[in-house]
């Protein structure tokens, strides 16, 4: 039985999953590489902004603190920064501007995360860091203009309620520095975007009690943003590690967590921007690389918009060093930036979300069916997975009758592209070429030819206004179909039966019997 799709939209398809997308750190975007594959993922997919950690840590040389005449004096550089920002507005993405670390020399502490050593620890001087900020914000403005800036959301800090980013996790040093931060922000300008906390999961409990402090101190906030992620504790191995996962289903339900918890506070109404969100946090946890991984992130990239403003995959690239310089091959992003550009599935899946049209017709638990205004109709379908690994789909099938104009029309064309454990998988791929560390020129090409999606077409009757689409999917399974009314312009001499050249009586010489 074929599942019939209404004629009339049943709604709009957001596009909060393009309105941004997570980066490493900010001074990695000054290698060419970097730019070249961002380049590649604003053509194909097209993100609005972009967040990333580490604009004031001390790899970016904003805060320069010096000597002069026997005085301390504070130079603020911003080389880097503009040669970044610049890079960005040029592939047509903005920043989502993520305030952070501390500079050493501005630092209370010498805590430190990752490999390139983020400062965590709250500044030592309130008066500095605030001139730090408005000195940052306000060269923006100046560069950029104040309308362009005013498009950037400016997130004060990255996870506080966690250890590791936040020295002791300190819920009212992270109030205290949001507080001085906001209002520094909006000194330059009241009408910039600020927000926070950005805490990670499982710390919601923060987010009324951030909305009570800032209620009750008269702080700016301009959006609420929060992480989301499913994977359980790191089991370490050389070089990477491996971890359980919840059902993606516990995403959606992060993404409505906020709005949920803060109805009935001052910070109701207000956007949500999921600022982090992923399966695992590791850029060293090779599920990224898997066909598992966009069939798993499917339906969350498909209804996700409904819940929040934004939500940013983390991160777009594979030069991602927070645990050091990569060591595979593969290393948990969309693509591999240092081998031009070979594409996993999970970048497919996001490329695949930017053919679909606007108008929403039907929505399944495996499947989203679109039309655009030219009347284009686009299916995105995906096989169901299992997160214990126990039970794996091999075979699932999504029947649709689909309604496909314009009146009078008597044949569709139908291409569809797809990605599985087979198609579309460097990862399969690398894997059947004995996981090379280095691979030779020879085998990049074959990675990048793998890596491609495979596409078919063919030709599907309408009968009174439809088509059923029958698919089959593989295991792990991401498919795109794309369905257009023919328009034949077949010219009236047009005889497919000439091709070899033989005239209508030679064939008939040839077609009677002995």
């Amino acid at each position: 039985m074929h599942i019939p799709v209404p004629e009339r939209p049943t709604g709009r398809l957001t596009d909060a999953w393009r309105a941004c997308v997570g980066t490493g750190r900010f001074d990695l975007a000054l290698r060419r590489d970097y730019q070249d594959s961002l380049a590649l993922v604003q053509r194909e997919i097209g993100f609005r902004h972009i967040r990333g950690h580490g604009l004031l840590s001390d790899g970016v040389g904003v805060y320069r603190p010096y000597q002069h005449q026997g005085s301390r004096r504070i130079r603020h550089n911003f080389s880097y920064v503009d040669q970044v920002v610049d890079a960005y507005l040029e592939l047509g993405i903005r920043p989502f501007v993520e305030l952070g670390f501390m500079p050493a020399a501005l630092a209370s502490g010498d805590q430190t995360v990752f490999w390139w050593q983020g400062n965590v620890t709250p500044p030592r001087s309130e008066s500095e860091w605030t001139d730090l900020v408005k000195a940052t914000v306000g060269h923006l403005v100046d560069r950029y203009g104040l309308a362009e800036v005013r498009r950037w959301p400016i997130e004060v800090w990255n996870e506080p309620n966690l250890e590791q980013f936040w020295q002791g996790a300190d819920e009212k040093a992270y109030h205290r520095l949001y507080e001085v931060t906001a209002h520094a922000v909006k000194e330059v300008d009241a009408d910039l975007q600020v927000g926070g906390p950005a805490i990670s999961p499982g710390a919601d409990e923060w987010l009324p009690r951030f909305a009570d402090f800032v209620a009750a101190r008269d702080v700016p906030v301009d959006f609420v943003s929060k992480h989301a992620y499913t994977s359980g504790p790191a089991q370490h191995v050389p070089f990477g590690v491996h971890q359980t996962l919840a059902p993606a289903s516990r995403l959606l339900e992060q993404f409505g967590t906020p709005r949920e918890l803060l109805r009935d506070t001052a910070l109701a109404g207000l956007p949500v921007h999921i600022t982090e969100f992923n399966s695992s946090y590791r850029p060293d946890n090779p599920i990224h690389d898997t066909a598992f991984h966009a069939a798993y992130l499917a339906p969350v990239l498909a209804g996700g918009g409904e819940l929040v403003d934004s939500f940013s995959y983390w991160t777009f690239s594979d030069m991602f060093e927070e645990v050091g310089i990569p060591t595979s091959l593969f290393h948990g992003g969309f693509g591999l930036l240092t081998h031009r550009q070979i594409k996993k599935p999970t970048y497919h899946l996001y490329a695949f979300l930017a053919r679909l049209g606007d108008q929403v017709l039907a929505r399944g638990t495996d499947h989203l069916v679109t039309r655009d205004s030219a009347g284009r109709i686009a299916v995105l379908g995906w096989a169901p997975v299992d997160v214990t690994g126990a039970a794996p789909v091999d075979r699932h099938r999504v029947a649709l009758s689909v309604p496909v104009g314009p009146p009078g029309a008597t044949s569709a064309f139908l291409l569809r592209s797809t990605v599985n454990e087979e198609l579309g998988n460097a990862w399969t791929a690398w894997s059947e070429m004995g996981r090379p560390r280095s691979p030779r020129p020879g085998q990049l090409d074959a990675l990048r030819e793998a890596a491609e999606p495979a596409r078919t077409h063919r030709s599907l009757p309408i009968v009174a206004g439809r088509v059923d689409l029958d698919l089959t999917l593989a295991r792990h399974e991401v498919t795109l179909v794309e369905i257009t009314a023919v328009v034949d312009e077949t010219p009236p001499w047009w005889d497919e039966d000439r091709l070899l050249g033989l005239a209508p009586a030679d064939r008939t010489s040839r077609e009677e019997p002995e």
